[in-house]
């Protein structure tokens, strides 16, 4: 019995582990789990040195990509804490992403190896092993938690700055990673909660197990 508690949280953390792992390799290698992104209805903005149209901009863990109107995509250099500056149809205005909006997205990678160190401590079946796997599950979910706020915060000041940008219509939306970073955070919660329950159920039955054959030998001598 208590392996239904037990075999879930592994499979949580295994859950966890995977979106984590995927929103962490993100833009500008999988462009389709970028976090926010930004659709251009009307006008003509242009991204940096390219001075070519645009409708779409996406934001990743490591880069950016935007779509050029002729349907070629582009993407900055991979690089931690990377800046992103967005111009109007005539380049007399622009807007600007700095890198301290974006230096904080490489705590994905960090809550993903917690995580992983979570995952491999659940698989032992030593009572101190699970006790430091609920632990480690609590401290990725805690660091997913600042990687989804960094993540707000970055979708926020996204979608106040391109507001910004005259004879440019747009919309700004949460994107994939966005979520999955989400869903992680409830996956490890649970996980945290289920790997400790399920091995204190084990001990618990061990215990009673070992009362009850104590007792039957002691009925059995007298």
């Amino acid at each position: 019995m208590p392996r239904i508690f037990h075999i879930p949280g592994v499979i949580f953390l295994i859950c966890a582990f995977v979106l984590l792992f995927l929103v962490s390799i993100s833009l500008p290698y999988l462009t389709a789990l970028d976090i926010a992104r930004v659709k251009f209805k009307t006008g003509s903005p242009s991204v940096g040195q390219d001075s070519n149209a645009i409708n779409e901009i996406r934001f990743g863990t490591w880069a950016d990509c935007w779509y050029e109107t002729d349907g070629v995509r582009a993407c900055s250099s991979a690089d931690n804490a990377y800046t992103t500056t967005i111009y109007n149809g005539g380049r007399q205005d622009f807007v600007t992403i700095g890198a301290s909006w974006t230096r904080g997205l490489a705590v994905h990678p960090v809550a993903t190896g917690v995580t992983f160190i979570a995952l491999l401590l659940s698989l032992s079946t030593h009572v101190t092993a699970t006790l430091l796997a609920s632990l480690t599950a609590f401290l990725a979910a805690l660091l997913t938690l600042i990687a989804f706020a960094i993540d707000i915060a970055l979708y926020a000041w996204v979608k106040h700055q391109v507001g910004k940008l005259d004879g440019v219509a747009s919309n700004t939306d949460t994107a994939p990673g966005f979520w999955m970073t989400f869903v992680s955070f409830l996956l490890l919660c649970f996980a945290g909660c289920t790997v400790c329950f399920g091995r204190r159920r084990d001990r618990m039955e061990g215990a009673t197990t070992y009362n009850y054959s104590w007792k039957d030998r002691f009925r059995r001598r007298y």
